[in-house]
């Protein structure tokens, strides 16, 4: 195990090329409830991580009445809060998963296999990309 020469914290490696690039969770699957969505979404990134896994597609849909979508605002605010404690890379909503804005095009240029992403320039409010 190697350690941070300043705190002293476990780091982490992974090989180039090891495991999955890009991989889809279904988050929604089997309408669970806002807890049991952040459940598997923490397993699911541990999962990810440990695979060398780059990017992930959360799907969590955005309301069963196309509006509100308590999932998705928690998972979203779950997934900036691991952003902000380092935990995470980055997080690209839906909506803005697109080639026509900075950030979208930033992403594609960083993992071009993303071109092929059947969401790509869609605005699909009901997915959540997850750069680790």
């Amino acid at each position: 195990m190697s350690r941070c020469p300043f705190c002293e914290s476990e780091l982490k490696f992974s090989a180039p090329g090891q495991g999955t690039p890009h991989r889809v969770v279904k988050l929604k699957r089997g309408m669970p409830t806002v807890e049991q969505a952040l459940g598997r979404l923490e397993r699911e990134l541990e999962q990810a991580q440990k695979e060398g896994c780059r990017v992930l597609t959360l799907i969590h849909g955005y309301g069963s009445s196309g509006q509100g979508g308590a999932i998705r605002e928690e998972i979203r605010a779950k997934l900036q809060y691991l952003k902000y404690r380092g935990e995470i890379n980055d997080v690209f909503t839906g909506e803005h998963f697109s080639t026509g804005n900075g950030p979208g095009r930033n992403l594609l240029r960083r993992f071009p296999f993303l071109r092929q992403h059947s969401d790509l320039n869609k605005g699909n409010r009901g997915i959540t990309l997850v750069v680790l």
